[in-house]
């Protein structure tokens, strides 16, 4: 069944894998944009305009639209990390609050939103379910505000009382215009010898390509069911062993191993975190009730080749 969708985050990475799978599948897509220019090469069949952080303004955009569906795909990691952090904790929780209210307003029925799978606690077994608790205790105030931001975003999806609600925890993403691209951040700084690994290094990433990212929102937009959904690969991997393996796939050298403390010092404290003590997420559940799996089970046969 076809629906009008309107796509919040349409010029972002995973958004833009979105469109044409959306659009493929009969669905009428609206984009809702702050700047009309970042949708230049995206096809879509509409646009409105608005800033997610402005409640009058997503109102008039979305009551425009007039959507059955809402996908929240909204993020601000571009530029410096602290503010990157700020402005996507904001559309978090301000953002979310206002796209819901909107929804709600615009007789919509359904609000797919991203969150993430890596923002569970460091507590229990190296691969954790959606009923893990967040890290809402993190001792960094960049991880602490982005825990808590998911949390209100989590809770205001699917505490809404006209709306079906769906979370997409999007595992680690790679590929095109991502930061473990061989272009990006990360992708870098391994071709380059310049991240190291930690001793020992036991935390575990879920990776998941950016276009299983977009499968899935289409396979919730369709679904009649709502929930918390991980949404990664089946090969959770320890730092030891994908860092390493990511570099050889680059042809670089293999990364130099310092102590976890040093480790801190030289990456931040998130890169260190995510290298030492990060836990995995398992798809059991997004497998069962969204009947979707990933096309690339596997890390290793795509991170270094798109």
């Amino acid at each position: 069944m076809t629906a009008r969708v309107l796509l919040a985050g349409a010029t972002g990475v995973i958004g833009r894998a979105l469109v044409p799978l959306l659009r493929a599948r009969g669905h009428q897509v609206t984009a809702l944009v702050r700047e009309p220019s970042r949708a230049a090469g995206v096809e879509l069949d509409d646009i409105v305009v608005a800033d997610a952080l402005d409640a009058g303004a997503v109102r008039a955009a979305v009551a425009a639209a007039r959507p059955e569906v809402v996908v929240h795909q909204l993020s601000a990691l571009r530029g410096p990390a602290a503010e990157g952090l700020a402005r996507t904790a904001r559309l978090r929780t301000e953002g979310t609050a206002h796209l819901i209210a909107a929804a709600e307003a615009a007789g919509a029925e359904r609000i797919v939103a991203q969150s993430i799978a890596f923002a569970t606690a460091p507590r229990g077994g190296p691969v954790l379910t959606e009923d893990a608790p967040l890290h809402l205790d993190a001792p960094d105030p960049g991880w602490a505000l982005t825990t808590r931001a998911v949390a209100e975003l989590e809770r205001r999806v699917l505490g809404t009382a006209r709306l079906t609600g769906v979370v997409l925890r999007y595992g680690t993403l790679y590929g095109p215009g991502t930061r473990y691209h061989r272009d990006g951040a990360i992708g870098a700084a391994v071709a380059r010898g310049r991240l190291p690994l930690p001793e020992p290094a036991a935390g575990v990433t879920s990776f998941l390509h950016v276009e299983d990212a977009a499968r899935a929102a289409v396979s919730a937009v369709e679904a009649d069911t709502g929930g918390v959904f991980n949404v990664v690969d089946d090969d959770p991997a320890e730092a030891a062993v994908w860092l390493p393996e990511y570099a050889r796939l680059l042809g670089a050298p293999p990364p130099r191993t310092v102590p976890a403390q040093l480790a801190e010092r030289m990456l931040g404290w998130l890169t260190g975190y995510q290298l030492t003590a990060m836990r995995g997420a398992a798809n059991d559940r997004v497998r069962q009730a969204l009947n979707w799996k990933p096309a690339t089970p596997s890390w290793r046969t795509r991170l270094a080749a798109d």
